[in-house]
């Protein structure tokens, strides 16, 4: 069984992922764009001073990734950490030993120390965001239900639309990663 330190040998960059993307790439663009990392931030420095590597396990028709990468791609710009991935479809057995809820949610970002152990787990979402979108699964109708297909689209549309353009979900995103990965970090002391 490979390591998720010979994954990440293996793997390509964020920059060459989000380079080759298809689906939702403009969209990513978008956010990549426009985010930019708070100023005078103490985990940027942390993980300067850490200097630990990011494995991202990923899929491009993914919303949650695309807000995501572009997210994490800033960080590792701003505190010059490398970050890299693997497709999820094309890595099944390293998805399966990070499984939220039993499923194959995505993205998930291994943090991992300069020896290749993983130290921090975090994705696929924001607990905020977790909130508000299960908020939203609600409205939507059993998935024998006819109408289901043209719900769950219109669905994906209205999350995508305000993933792009709501910057307070990108701050949410940031402050997430910020806290689990700082956390993990000062306890490699």
């Amino acid at each position: 069984m490979k390591t998720e330190q010979q994954y990440f040998e293996e793997a390509i960059s964020l920059n060459e992922y989000m380079d080759k993307m298809g689906t939702n790439k403009e969209n990513s663009k978008v956010i990549y764009d426009q985010f930019h990392v708070p100023q005078d931030d103490e985990f940027i420095t942390l993980l300067k001073e850490k200097s630990p590597r990011i494995l991202g396990i990923t899929e491009d028709w993914c919303g949650d990734a695309m807000l995501n990468n572009s997210i994490i791609r800033r960080v590792a710009e701003a505190a010059d950490v490398e970050v890299r991935v693997v497709y999820r479809d094309q890595t099944l057995d390293l998805m399966d030993r990070y499984l939220t809820n039993g499923g194959r949610s995505i993205p998930v970002y291994l943090l991992l120390n300069q020896q290749g152990e993983v130290i921090s787990k975090w994705g696929p979402r924001a607990p905020q965001l977790q909130e508000y979108v299960l908020k939203l699964r609600q409205d939507l109708p059993n998935s024998e239900d006819p109408t289901f297909k043209d719900k769950q689209k219109q669905f994906i549309e209205k999350i995508t639309a305000e993933y792009i353009s709501t910057p307070e979900y990108w701050l949410w995103v940031y402050e997430d990663i910020r806290k689990e990965f700082t956390a993990a970090l000062q306890k490699q002391s």
